[in-house]
């Protein structure tokens, strides 16, 4: 891993780009792996269709819109709708990761997923 300065003052690690130096072996056995990875998440169904983070051809748009559908639907059938929003940006900082832990343990898997 190589820091290039990007601007201001050279002090301040943010002012900082990480760039890595990878191998051309290294990168055509990364795309090897990740098409491994990928095919077996998607073979055996590992990550749920409501999953939008982080999938290609899904973003925070598809994961909005897919959930606006469902709440018309609802709204369409005559069920009530609740919604909660949360911001937890910067709330795992602060929180005791054991405390989070043994809550957690309590909740059962259909939960957690």
């Amino acid at each position: 891993m190589t820091f290039i300065h990007k601007k201001g003052q050279k002090d301040q690690l943010g002012n900082y780009r990480p760039v890595s130096l990878i191998s051309v072996p290294g990168k055509v056995m990364e795309q090897f792996i990740l098409s491994a990875i990928m095919s077996h998440t998607q073979d055996k169904q590992v990550i749920r269709p409501s999953q939008h983070g982080f999938m290609k051809g899904r973003s925070c748009l598809t994961n909005l819109i897919s959930f606006y559908d469902k709440v018309i639907c609802l709204v369409d059938e005559g069920k009530a709708v609740d919604v909660v929003y949360l911001d937890f940006s910067q709330a795992f900082d602060t929180a005791s990761h054991s405390i989070l832990l043994e809550k957690l343990a309590g909740l059962d898997g259909c939960t957690l997923r």
